[in-house]
């Protein structure tokens, strides 16, 4: 199954050019599913009709689907939000109150990520396209597995098995001093079953011959610092970017006196976002006089990202173009693309969570993942078309 997740920050235009990149792969005859994990769908305005937790019929080989977080949560995660609301309430909370803490902090989030694991191992689709949340934060979730594989394998495993051999002997003297019963097998169960989920899920997001990312922007200051962020932090748990897509350029034809200032700042950006993201491929799309909503504005959006015959299917960009690797317990090699580029023509600076690359006239701005913004670089090289930058913790006065 081919895998494309659309990011980028909230409101530049993703979920249309996930819905139009769902048409084009249906139109080449690819089974596809186009999947909204944002908490704020609009996938279902963009097709002009209504959608579901499950895939609704489209057009012919097009699918669409909203997750509901509170359905998804319920089937992975509903015996421990009973549980847990059981303590809360026996510590004196209301029902409402309880039952809202039971739900911790980005569960649904993850939980989208999960329902897509469940559509790749189902094999009912060929594409899934997700809509995913604003800069795609679940994806730093993705961590999980490794903060959390050592305790569940080393602590977690053993208390489980332990907790539930204990159970029965202490439940009649538990029960009645706290209020609440000992957690049984299912709910001590559900953890570790959602770990090996995403620790499974992990290993195809970062297979980039199958699962790629495309940031969509717009060509403004803000939304290129928070799709620069994006980017960094997919490359530090390696997940693949393969296409940059520039969204709502003021066409050439519009003259009028009012835009002048736009179209002058939007060349700026619009160089800016070539050259940060380079050799990633950038595609333009142009300002639409019209709302993108409804099948015949997407056919159109569809017609101007892919040329006749284009696959959108196809990895545009194979080759990593940013990587991040622990060196030790204190330090981190940042890997940049950059071929054919002599180290001496390199020259480097930090400032706040910002590394500026400068080669020749050309500068490029990385935003760095807060692992390695409290460090500083201390050494870099250049190894198979690769800049290597590391950074080490600054040295204690």
């Amino acid at each position: 199954m081919r895998v494309i997740l659309m990011t980028g920050k909230g409101g530049v235009g993703k979920t249309s050019v996930a819905a139009a990149t769902g048409l084009r792969c249906a139109e080449l005859g690819y089974k596809t599913l186009v999947l909204s994990t944002d908490p704020a769908h609009s996938l279902a305005d963009s097709f002009d009709m209504d959608l579901g937790h499950d895939p609704r019929l489209v057009r012919d080989n097009l699918w669409g689907a909203e997750l509901d977080a509170l359905q998804e949560l319920e089937g992975n995660w509903g015996a421990v939000k009973r549980y847990i609301t059981q303590v809360l309430q026996a510590r004196g909370l209301e029902g409402v109150q309880a039952e809202e803490l039971a739900i911790l902090p980005g569960m649904d989030e993850i939980f989208g990520l999960v329902r897509m694991k469940r559509h790749y191992d189902e094999k009912e689709f060929e594409v899934l396209i997700i809509d995913s949340a604003p800069t795609g934060t679940a994806l730093r979730l993705l961590s999980l597995p490794e903060v959390g594989g050592w305790y569940m394998r080393r602590f977690y495993k053993p208390f489980q098995n332990m907790s539930v051999a204990l159970r029965p002997i202490v439940e009649p003297i538990f029960r009645p001093l706290a209020g609440f019963s000992l957690p049984d097998r299912e709910v001590m169960d559900a953890p570790y079953e959602f770990y090996e989920q995403i620790e499974a899920l992990e290993k195809v997001l970062t297979d980039n011959t199958q699962t790629s990312v495309r940031l969509v922007m717009n060509p403004e200051k803000m939304v290129i610092k928070e799709s620069l962020r994006a980017h960094a932090y997919l490359s530090l748990y390696n997940v693949s970017t393969d296409m940059v897509v520039a969204n709502r350029i003021i066409p050439e034809s519009v003259d009028d006196e009012f835009f002048k200032r736009w179209k002058e700042q939007q060349q700026k950006y619009k160089e800016e976002i070539h050259e940060n993201f380079h050799p990633l491929p950038v595609k333009e799309v142009p300002l639409y006089s019209e709302e993108m909503c409804g099948l015949e504005a997407l056919d159109r959006l569809k017609n101007t990202l892919f040329e006749e015959g284009e696959d959108p299917t196809k990895v545009y960009h194979e080759e990593t173009t940013l990587r991040v690797e622990q060196l030790g317990n204190s330090a981190y090699s940042l890997e940049m693309y950059l071929p054919g580029i002599p180290k001496d023509q390199v020259d480097l600076s930090k400032s706040g969570d910002e590394l500026n690359v400068r080669i020749g006239n050309h500068r490029r701005n990385l935003v760095l993942p807060q692992a390695l913004a409290a460090m500083q670089p201390v050494g870099a090289k250049m190894e198979e078309d690769f800049l290597k930058i590391k950074f080490a913790e600054p040295a204690k006065v």
